[in-house]
C-alpha cells in the first residue's frame, strides 16, 4: 500500500522561505518511472501543480512559481521536499504530495494547510 504523508509548518510569515517534506512508504522514490510531485489548492481555486521530481531526480517546475520553488529528495529517508521562496498570503494554501505515474496522479496524500501571515 502506497502512503505519501506531507510535513511542515502550518504558519509562515510573509517574505520566508516555505519548507514542506513528504514521507513515503510502499514504494521506493527511486523506482522507474514514477515522477513525485507538489500540487496546492489556493482558497476557492482549483488545483494548481507546482513542480515534480522524477525517480532519476529530473525536476520540473510551473514556470508560474519557477524562480521560487526548489523541489530535492532524500533516497536514504525515502523523502521528497519543496521549498517556495518570499511567500506572499497569496501561496496560502492546501498542499499536498502525490504519485505521478503515465500523466496521472494515483497516490496522494491528506494534504497540509499552509497559511501566510504576520
Amino acid at each position: 500500500q502506497v502512503q505519501l504523508q506531507e510535513s511542515g509548518p502550518g504558519l509562515v510569515k510573509p517574505s520566508q522561505t516555505l519548507s514542506l517534506t513528504c514521507t513515503v512508504s510502499g514504494n521506493s522514490i527511486t523506482t522507474n518511472g514514477f515522477a513525485w510531485t507538489w500540487i496546492r489548492q489556493s482558497p476557492g481555486k482549483g488545483l494548481e501543480w507546482i513542480a515534480d521530481i522524477h525517480y532519476n531526480g529530473y525536476t520540473f517546475y510551473s514556470p508560474s512559481l519557477a524562480g521560487r520553488t526548489s523541489i530535492s529528495m532524500d533516497t536514504s529517508k525515502n523523502q521528497y521536499s519543496l521549498q517556495l521562496s518570499s511567500v506572499t498570503p497569496e501561496d496560502t494554501a492546501v498542499y499536498y504530495c502525490a504519485r505521478g505515474v503515465s500523466w496521472l496522479y494515483d497516490y496522494w496524500g491528506q494534504g497540509t494547510q499552509v497559511t501566510v501571515s504576520s
